[in-house]
């Protein structure tokens, strides 16, 4: 269980773009490596100061934001 933000998004890091918890990676970064192709497992390894439970945490959190209900 994640006891923490997942995002944050603060004007002093990146000028308020939504980033990954504790770093500066951009959260819309993943959602680009993924539509070039790239797998989860090769946006981590580019970007080692995003957790794989933060990284599939805010895909989930996606998903269910998009779930269209039954």
């Amino acid at each position: 269980m994640i006891t923490h933000p997942l995002t944050v998004s603060d004007p002093e890091i990146l000028g308020g773009v939504p980033v990954f918890a504790g770093t500066r990676v951009p959260v819309k970064t993943l959602f680009d490596y993924l539509e070039d192709d790239y797998s989860l497992t090769e946006f981590l390894a580019f970007f080692p100061t995003v957790s794989r439970e933060i990284a599939l945490a805010v895909l989930e959190q996606a998903e269910h934001s998009f779930a269209i209900p039954a």
